[in-house]
């Protein structure tokens, strides 16, 4: 790509309010003169830490050190290049960027723009597709459920016609390569390496992150003929990842940062979502083919800005089995807000378009006058499940209840839990409070403790000082500093076969397999994986990530670090040679069991000298 003139790089920036492109992914509040605070998006926090300064167009959080410019914020949150988030920022004031040479931007064939492209395209021809005699199946389903064009318009609901490449011919037409197209999920592959569209004859929404950037669909079949699965969706792409998507919340944000509470209601579907927005309650979203986990969490509560108890987040779930399911699944990360967790379920277990269909917009907005508290609502689904007409059947549902109860963190709560528990069952309150208690201290009932063993004492953490000096330890821990302090700066493929490769300290190998689990394509993911490690090695990981890497400056941290991935490679290699060289001592030259031993070698020789470039 021609290089950006340097005018405008700087130009483009002074021009460009830091705060407003922050404020599209994170709640900000005024913090005394010149500065601004929300809740940090790079590392997960419950009092914010991260300041913006609006007049110097520059971020800092005090808690994970992640700092920078406008520049800086795009390409870590987007993974954009520097001139991707250039170009970003200067379309959305209007600027017209100038190249030197008089060149202008190179056509990518590849990157993350041009997936949003590609599925802004695809998004708009799902639109008016929606317009045409085939699609008559789609408005049907559409009107039966009370959508009229105007809330299809204002969803960007559109229809994938049937046919294997009507969308494929369509974006390939507006010059997409069929590459840039399966990496967005648009078109699938088959056994032979064709290509044909992912969805045909379904009902399409549009999925858009925060900032209303189209990143994914899902499609409802229509035909009885689709053996396909009810709904279907975009698989995980560069830019599209469900465990942090919820659908709705770029039309929902605006209304849920400036509520007063402010209150997010989670819904389980796409038409729920719409239900509701038309209905009046527009903070209303639904995750994306995923259970609500603690990456949505993290996306909510930096909307929410929820540094205070004040915030209100509604699950209404279906009355049935999997719904109840639903929601106790989401009450193992409820305690994660600061914002108070409730729970709604409609009258019949109706869902909210059910319920806005059957008995009109006010019946959904009453969904919230009859909302309980999430930790009152699993304690009454555990209840459900005992008789409690006998002694029996009431201390066994206190046993399933209490450690529910001791899970409350805030000792001002707990004890109205406790009487709220003891009234369900119309036990004694202090025995209530014994069974929760003995939950709290991990679940030993004051007439079993005789016969519980004797506590044991926590292993010492284990330190870099701690390992033994040898060869093998300096190796693996200069290349695991090295993959945690610049893993942008090694190749690929390279970081991954080293991360592949066992080591021989059993420490640092657990802190290499905590590496390799985590998503590396998500900022702050050197300390997802030390979060990963259990208590005993947190110090360890926290010292190779944050010790000294040797080396002079950052290109040659980045050579040095890309030579290290090589050692631990070819380390592994000469040790499966090793090995192999004794096993053929052991078997008949001529026999194919002997001739397979010296293809495997002859492959370790080759792939030997690939990796060290001999």
């Amino acid at each position: 790509m021609a290089r950006i003139r340097q005018a405008d790089v700087e130009e483009v920036k002074a021009r460009t309010n830091i705060a407003d492109v922050i404020g599209e992914r994170v709640a900000l509040k005024s913090a005394g003169i010149g500065s601004m605070k929300g809740l940090c998006p790079f590392h997960d926090e419950k009092s914010p830490s991260f300041n913006v300064r609006p007049s110097q167009g520059f971020y800092h959080c005090f808690g994970c050190g992640e700092s920078g410019d406008v520049y800086t914020f795009l390409r870590e949150m987007d993974h954009l290049s520097f001139s991707e988030a250039v170009e970003a920022v200067a379309a959305r004031i209007g600027f017209p960027l100038h190249y030197e040479d008089g060149g202008g931007p190179a056509p990518e064939t590849s990157g993350r723009a041009r997936l949003f492209a590609a599925n802004t395209s695809a998004a708009e021809y799902f639109r008016t597709q929606l317009l045409t005699p085939e699609a008559e199946s789609a408005r049907a389903f559409l009107g039966g459920r009370g959508f009229d064009p105007g809330a299809a318009s204002h969803f960007g609901v559109g229809y994938a016609p049937k046919g294997w490449d009507h969308l494929l011919t369509h974006l390939t037409g507006e010059g997409f390569t069929r590459d840039e197209l399966v990496t967005a999920g648009l078109v699938s592959t088959n056994q032979r390496g064709g290509v044909y569209d992912r969805f045909r004859g379904r009902i399409v929404w549009p999925i858009r992150d925060v900032t209303g950037q189209t990143i994914g669909f899902g499609a409802r079949k229509l035909y009885d003929d689709d053996q396909g699965p009810k709904y279907l969706n975009t698989p995980e792409t560069p830019i599209y990842k469900k465990n942090q998507v919820l659908y709705g919340l770029d039309l929902a944000k605006r209304d849920i940062s400036r509520g007063d509470p402010k209150r997010v209601i989670v819904v389980e579907g796409y038409t729920d979502v719409m239900a509701c927005h038309l209905a009046g309650l527009t903070t209303a979203v639904a995750t994306c083919g995923t259970a609500f986990g603690s990456e949505h969490i993290r996306t909510l509560r930096r909307v929410m800005g929820d540094d205070s108890a004040t915030g209100e987040v509604i699950f209404t779930f279906d009355g049935d089995e999997a719904g109840q399911k639903a929601a106790l699944r989401a009450f193992a990360d409820a305690d994660r807000f600061s914002a108070q967790t409730f729970v709604a379920v409609a009258p019949d277990g109706l869902d909210p378009c059910d319920l806005r269909l059957q008995r009109g917009d006010a019946a959904v907005r009453g969904l919230l006058d009859h909302r309980s508290p999430m930790f009152e609502f699993v304690i009454d689904r555990k209840l459900a499940g005992f008789p409690l007409t006998s002694v029996e059947g009431r201390v066994g549902a206190l046993r399933a209840a209490a450690p529910i109860v001791a899970e409350i963190k805030d000792r001002l709560i707990r004890p109205g839990y406790e009487r709220v528990l003891a009234q369900r069952l119309g036990m004694d309150p202090t025995d209530v409070h014994r069974e929760v208690e003995n939950a709290a201290r991990g679940g030993a009932r004051q007439d079993d403790r005789a016969f519980q063993p004797a506590p044991v004492t926590a292993a010492p953490a284990t330190t870099l000082a701690s390992l033994p000096r040898t060869t093998d330890v300096a190796v693996e821990r200069d290349a695991l500093t090295g993959i945690l302090q610049y893993g942008h700066r090694i190749e690929p493929t390279l970081m991954h076969r080293a991360l592949e490769a066992q080591f021989r300290t059993p420490a640092l190998d657990v802190l290499r397999r905590a590496i390799s689990a985590v998503d590396r394509t998500r900022p702050g993911w050197g300390q997802a994986a030390i979060d990963q490690l259990p208590q005993a090695l947190r110090q360890l990981g926290g010292e190779v990530l944050m010790r000294d890497f040797p080396a002079r400056d950052e290109e040659h941290a980045a050579l040095s670090a890309n030579d290290l991935c090589r050692r631990i490679i070819v380390r592994e290699l000469d040790q499966r040679k090793r090995e192999l060289l004794g096993e053929v001592q052991r078997v008949a030259p001529e026999s194919e069991e002997g001739r397979a031993v010296r293809l495997r070698l002859r492959d370790i020789d080759e792939e030997r000298r690939v990796i060290a470039g001999e």
